[in-house]
């Protein structure tokens, strides 16, 4: 009887699989991740103690120092804003809108915009502070 060597297994891992489910999870992440979109508004935003963190699906309308309306990154005049928020409010299940404003803004300018958000048919209406819409 012939003692037979035994051929040393070459034994390699093949990481393929590995690597195609790692992209797959990289591109699923990349996807469902939400981005919000804020204007490149200098704003100076009043600060409150019990701030809660907005809603990042909400609609943004922003008022900055010198009293001037945008609404998705479009200066838009005050009259106007009912017509466009309706039609936005439209196509978005949650209802709600959230009014980034400068700290020097007239009491009266951000009572014209909260009162056409709401007549838009918007059900939650809120002012951005600090804590809520992040520093600058």
């Amino acid at each position: 009887m012939r003692y037979r060597e035994k051929k040393e297994a070459i034994q390699d891992i093949n990481i393929s699989p590995l690597i195609d489910m790692v992209f797959i999870l990289l591109i699923f992440f990349m996807v469902s991740t939400t981005f919000i979109k804020d204007m490149k508004l200098d704003l100076d935003r009043p600060s409150a103690t019990s701030s809660v963190t907005a809603s990042t699906k909400a609609i943004r309308l922003y008022i900055d120092s010198s009293g001037d309306t945008f609404l998705d990154g479009e200066p838009v005049r005050i009259w106007v804003i009912q017509s466009r928020l309706r039609d936005m409010l439209k196509s978005q299940t949650g209802k709600s809108v959230l009014v980034v404003t400068d700290d020097g803004v007239p009491a009266g300018r951000l009572v014209e915009v909260v009162d056409q958000a709401r007549l838009a048919g918007a059900q939650d209406v809120g002012v951005a502070t600090v804590a809520e819409a992040g520093a600058g």
